[in-house]
């Protein structure tokens, strides 16, 4: 597969085929097999909806917020849209009726009820063992997220997963996606070229991001946005569940 190493907006990732898991019951799979070369060297995750199993509650915090400010209540849809993009640039695309002097009030609202809720929600059932396999091997792990550093550090301790990623990038502390600096500036500390690294995501701010990159993407609709929307963008593959993207790992990782 020939990817690019700039951003070009026309850029369309190669399908690739893979082992399909459709019961989320079938235990994890075994470790990664040593006969299958590495081919990324370096794998970004998406955080929330790809690892944290946080959806639900991130749409349910939005809209309490917007009702807090007066604002109208975004469906669950079009709150669950925005996810993975910054937290003010996705509060004002969720709520476009709050007027620029209330989105102050209207972040503080959304972090008032997420901090007080985040102890709702862990980690998806098998991404302990699939996290473990891909060290295992050797991959440089990494997260790119939409959430604050605050945010993530927090979300980081609260499933005791500090240390098991070698480097994070956060919405408030560079550029958001889809812009492709959060990945640039991974594939720059590790001197690691975008043909050897994989964006993992639940949207397709995720899948843009990557594209924007010049590197693969894979899809898991588990999370935020719908299957055909992520379709659209053309990942190398499309996970249902945590143990489908750990088979499908296991065998093009």
């Amino acid at each position: 597969m020939r990817l690019l190493s700039f951003w070009r907006p026309g850029f369309g990732a190669v399908a690739i085929s893979g082992p399909t898991v459709t019961d989320s019951t079938v235990s994890v799979p075994a470790p990664f097999a040593t006969d299958h070369p590495r081919r990324y060297d370096l794998i970004a995750f998406d955080w929330d909806g790809t690892l944290f199993d946080s959806t639900a509650l991130i749409v349910g915090c939005i809209q309490d917020a917007v009702r807090d400010v007066g604002g109208r209540v975004p469906s669950r849809e079009r709150a669950a849209w925005v996810i993975g993009m910054g937290l003010a640039q996705a509060l004002a695309h969720a709520a476009p009726d709050v007027p620029p002097e209330r989105q102050p009030l209207l972040v503080e609202r959304y972090r008032h009820h997420w901090f007080a809720r985040q102890h709702e929600v862990t980690l998806f059932d098998g991404v302990l063992p699939l996290l473990t396999d891909l060290r295992d091997r050797g991959h440089r792990l990494a997260v790119a997220t939409g959430k604050s550093r605050r945010g993530l550090d927090v979300a980081l301790q609260t499933v005791a997963l500090h240390g098991v990623f070698d480097a994070s990038r956060t919405a408030d502390e560079t550029a958001g996606k889809p812009d492709p600096q959060m990945l640039l500036e991974l594939m720059a500390e590790f001197d690691v070229p975008p043909e050897r690294t994989l964006m993992i995501g639940d949207t397709t701010h995720d899948l843009q991001m990557a594209r924007n990159a010049g590197c693969a993407a894979v899809a898991v609709t588990y999370g935020a946005h719908a299957h055909e929307d992520l379709r659209s963008l053309q990942p190398a593959f499309v996970a249902h569940t945590v143990a489908d993207l750990h088979a499908w790992l296991r065998v093009h990782a």
